[in-house]
């Protein structure tokens, strides 16, 4: 009797989310504001930003279908073809994470790994995308385990090392001389009230990052704060720029270790905003290039889902 073979094991990649077009923005902000309209001002500010770096081309949507190609490639090279099956979840725009999980289903996949576009763990990020995915599953039969946190991945550090030295040498003979800025997105500040890991897994990528491109003058600042009346975490690198700027540094590299891909926070909050802001105060300020579909990021991911894997498929 042949045996049946067994369905792919199924791959929810999880990310933020952006528009599809640019008539799709206000559907997009009502989403994140949890069913409440944008003013009409705050959607031209951010149909202007959109509009500022991409001129209606969304990187970000662009750069998400590729990491998950790329991840499905990755895994058919290391498990063999057929073995696992990837597919999107969103937080903010379609397909959702749920329209993800019900994917699967559909499919016929009954075992699956969540793992989000993210290394570091916060339970008002990651936590809230396992959340959705996991309370979709249950209603679909699917059974999910999910990868929590990547952030000290040998090859994601070394991805990020190689990009930093890349940075500096656009410094040229001023290359000793230049502050590294890790930066990731900020979060309200009473995450630290529930003793969050956010922040120090942050560091702990920061600092390993720095000791494998043989930094020595580098420190954390958060950017891209929400306006919702509450404190977020800081100081915002608006800010750090203006303290380094009393303190006469005059070179800074900012490498966005929270973030993954080209999108809006940083297209715009440092290529523009920031920029902007370090030239005013007399500073050189480049970024480093993000890792989008990079292999040894896409390595990374592999080998967390297939670990993963293992306590839906021993």
């Amino acid at each position: 009797m042949t045996e049946t073979p067994a369905s792919p094991i199924g791959v929810l990649v999880m990310s933020y989310g952006t528009p599809e077009s640019m008539e799709r923005i206000e559907a997009y902000y009502t989403h994140i504001r949890r069913g409440h309209p944008p003013t009409p001002e705050q959607l031209d500010d951010l149909t202007r930003r959109y509009e500022t770096i991409v001129g209606g081309v969304f990187p970000l949507r662009e750069n998400t279908n590729r990491q998950v190609e790329a991840l499905q490639r990755t895994l058919d090279e290391s498990a063999g073809a057929g073995r696992y099956a990837c597919y999107q979840g969103l937080k903010h725009a379609s397909p959702y994470i749920e329209d993800g999980v019900a994917a699967m289903a559909a499919d016929g996949i009954r075992e699956a790994v969540g793992i989000v576009l993210a290394p570091h763990y916060s339970s008002m990020s990651v936590g809230g995308y396992i959340k959705r995915a996991q309370e979709e599953a249950e209603k679909r039969g699917v059974k999910m385990a999910f990868v929590r946190q990547y952030h000290l991945h040998p090859s994601l550090i070394e991805a990020l090392a190689e990009r930093v030295s890349k940075g500096l040498d656009k410094f040229g003979a001023e290359r000793d001389r230049v502050r590294v800025l890790f930066s990731a997105h900020s979060l309200p500040e009473k995450i630290l009230e529930m003793k969050d890991p956010y922040p120090e897994q942050l560091l702990e990528t920061s600092k390993a990052v720095a000791e494998a491109a043989a930094v020595r003058e580098w420190q954390f600042t958060w950017q891209s704060a929400g306006q919702t009346g509450q404190p977020w975490l800081g100081p915002d690198i608006l800010e750090t720029l203006d303290r380094l700027a009393a303190e006469d540094v005059k070179n800074v590299l900012v490498a966005p270790v929270g973030f993954v891909s080209d999108h809006l926070e940083v297209l715009y909050d440092l290529d523009l905003e920031a920029k902007k802001h370090a030239a005013g105060l007399g500073m050189h300020l480049e970024r480093i290039d993000m890792l989008n579909d990079d292999p040894r990021y896409m390595k990374a991911l592999a080998d967390h889902v297939r670990e993963a894997s293992k306590e839906v498929r021993p």
